[in-house]
C-alpha cells in the first residue's frame, strides 16, 4: 500500500494524540466523514492505526507496526533522511547500522561508496548492500525476527561488542521529549544499546511520525546521542528540549 498525502498526515496527527474523532478529520481537512472513512479504513487494514468508538488511535505499546507496513510510511521522507545521514560519512569509515526501515533506506545511499566496511543485524540492509562488492559487510548471528526483517539476542549484542565503529546510525521504535528513544521490545532495545556503547559518533535517523508513539521500553536519553537526522520536529517545545541536551538537529523535509 502506497500512502497518500492526506494519509500520512492522519498518522503523523495521530502520533501527536491519543486518538483522534472521524469528526475532527473531517472538519479539519475540510472533507466528508465518509471520505475521511476510506482513508481510516485503509490505515486500520494494514495495522497503521486502531479502530475506537467514533474515531482512531495508534496501535498497542508492546507491538511495533509490521515491517512492510513500516516500509510505506513516509517513505520519501525517510528517502531523504538517509541521504543526509549518508552525506556525513567520509568514505573509508566504519559503520554499525541497526534496525528499521529509515536504517534500510541508509543502506541503499551508501550504494554510492567505495570503501566502507559495514556492520549489521538488518538484513534489509545486507541484502542491499550485497550490490556493491566493495563494501565489506558483516552479518551479525543472533534470533531471527521474522516480521522484522534483523536478528536479535546474546549473538547481536556480543557480535556488536566485538567491535569499534566510527559511526552508528540507528532507528527508534518512538521518541519522547523526556525519555528520549523507546523501542517495543526489551532484545531491540539491548542490541541498539550496544551499537551505541561501541561506536564514536552515535547517529539516530528517525521520522516525524515517531514523536510520542507508545512504545515502553527505554533504549537512549538524547544526551547519549551525536546527531538526529529527521523531516521535521514535531514543535518549538520540543526543539528547545533537544537544544538543551546538547544534541545536533539536522531537518530534511521534503
Amino acid at each position: 500500500m502506497r500512502l497518500s498525502e492526506r494519509q500520512n498526515q492522519i498518522l503523523e496527527w495521530t502520533s501527536r494524540e491519543d486518538a483522534l474523532s472521524i469528526e475532527d478529520l473531517s472538519n479539519h481537512f475540510q472533507l466528508s466523514t465518509q471520505t475521511i472513512r476510506k482513508d481510516i479504513n485503509a490505515l486500520c487494514e494494514t495495522g497503521l492505526l486502531r479502530r475506537v468508538h467514533g474515531g482512531v488511535c495508534l496501535p498497542s505499546a508492546i507491538e511495533n507496526l509490521s515491517f512492510s507496513t513500516r516500509q510505506v510510511m513516509n517513505a520519501k521522507n525517510k528517502d531523504e533522511i538517509a541521504q543526509a545521514v549518508a552525506d556525513q560519512i567520509p568514505d573509508g569509515s566504519t559503520i554499525f547500522l541497526g534496525i528499521g526501515t529509515t536504517v534500510g533506506s541508509v543502506a541503499n545511499a551508501l550504494l554510492k561508496y567505495k570503501n566502507l566496511r559495514v556492520l549489521t543485524n538488518n538484513l534489509k540492509a545486507a541484502a542491499v548492500l550485497c550490490n556493491n562488492q566493495n563494501i565489506d559487510t558483516h552479518v551479525s548471528g543472533g534470533r531471527l525476527r521474522h516480521s522484522d526483517h534483523d536478528l536479535v539476542g546474546v549473538e547481536t549484542i556480543r557480535f556488536f561488542s566485538s567491535f569499534k565503529a566510527d559511526y552508528a546510525i540507528v532507528g527508534t521504535g518512538g521518541l519522547d521529549p523526556t525519555y528520549g528513544m523507546l523501542d517495543f521490545k526489551p532484545d531491540e532495545a539491548h542490541v541498539t544499546q550496544s551499537i551505541l556503547e561501541n561506536s564514536r559518533k552515535k547517529i539516530l535517523v528517525a521520522d516525524n511520525t515517531k514523536w510520542n508513539r507508545p512504545a515502553n521500553v527505554k533504549v537512549a536519553p538524547f544526551k547519549d546521542l551525536d546527531l538526529m537526522v529527521t523531516d521535521q520536529l514535531p514543535d518549538d517545545n520540543t526543539r528547545v528540549q533537544l537544544e538543551l541536551s546538547k544534541l545536533k538537529i539536522k531537518e530534511c523535509s521534503v
